[in-house]
């Protein structure tokens, strides 16, 4: 979450006017994350999150907004977006498209045990399992077309040593995609960006997923993969802790068991969400974007994620 677009209390106060939210009471800007503009609204009934969208267009943000709507209807702890008094959930401010859904409790657990695994690996396989029955579809904008779009951009920054690293495991996801084992692997809506700073608990209760805007139709194991690449890790070296990676793992299989295909690519779908996630990170560090609240995340960290997924492969 960012400021890139300002918005006047006015501005709020006017959006408000036509929702049945209360009157505005405090508008603060969020420091965090790279893509959008982000405010906490508080109004005199509760308390929101406006968020602007800048990179999105107008034409891509109703798959976000009705799978958050989607999946709060099945009992997944997801933001609602809020609707206008014309039972709109895709609204305007300062001449972007907006949402506002509702605060989440809680807050994120940077330093997961166990516990925290456990109860994100579950609710992931819920979450999969709601989405199934989804009757929109957008593609995974992040996925293998838009590395390939994007490591051009980025090898220039790089030394030759990390362009042959990027190379190489471009051309391996290529060849991974081309597979009859990808093929097989079980689809249908992802998170997409479920890291830690994205899930709330309460002590050890797990009480919301949020920021579902990189979501898209993908493998589960990629997502699954994500979440491995972030809440089971040593942060300082990139090395496993295998108890948060084993309990994760076994928790997600407790509710959605992994099929032949998923067991046979967790590896390759390892070393994907890791590249995916290094490419993205290069390219907000080397080509960044104005913002008022903005700190780009240092890419060096999934440089090393993709190298200890080359090197130490896992087995379930």
């Amino acid at each position: 979450m960012a400021v890139f677009t300002p918005v006047s209390e006015q501005q709020a106060q006017e959006l408000l006017v036509n929702m049945p939210l209360g009157q505005l009471v405090t508008l603060q800007g969020i420091q965090g994350g790279i893509e959008n503009t982000n405010y906490f609204l508080t109004s005199d009934q509760s308390e929101y999150v406006l968020t602007l969208f800048e990179r999105l267009r107008r034409e891509q943000l109703p798959f976000y907004l009705y799978l958050m709507k989607h999946l709060a209807l099945r009992g997944i702890p997801v933001p609602d977006p809020q609707a206008n008094h014309q039972g709109e959930i895709l609204l305007s401010v300062a001449d972007k498209p907006a949402a506002i859904v509702n605060r989440l409790l809680g807050t994120n657990q940077l330093n997961p045990t166990v516990v925290h695994c456990q109860a994100v690996g579950a609710m992931l396989a819920r979450m999969h399992i709601a989405g199934c029955d989804f009757d929109r579809h957008q593609p995974n904008l992040r996925s293998l077309p838009w590395w390939q779009e994007t490591t051009p951009l980025v090898f220039p920054f790089i030394c030759e040593p990390l362009q042959q690293l990027l190379q190489s495991e471009l051309a391996y996801q290529i060849h991974i995609a081309a597979s009859s084992a990808y093929a097989a692997l079980p689809r249908g809506p992802i998170h997409g960006d479920l890291f830690r700073d994205n899930v709330m608990f309460e002590g050890d209760t797990l009480t919301g997923l949020f920021d579902f805007y990189f979501a898209g139709v993908d493998s589960f194991l990629y997502d699954l993969c994500v979440c491995l690449n972030d809440w089971c890790i040593e942060l300082e070296t990139g090395d496993w802790n295998h108890d948060r990676l084993h309990t994760l793992i076994d928790a997600y299989q407790s509710v959605r068991p992994l099929q032949v295909s998923e067991r046979q690519l967790i590896n390759a779908m390892l070393r994907a969400a890791a590249l995916r996630f290094w490419i993205s990170r290069l390219w907000d560090y080397y080509l960044p974007r104005e913002a008022s609240m903005l700190k780009a995340h240092d890419p060096t960290h999934f440089e090393r994620i993709v190298s200890q997924r080359v090197l130490h492969p896992i087995h379930i």
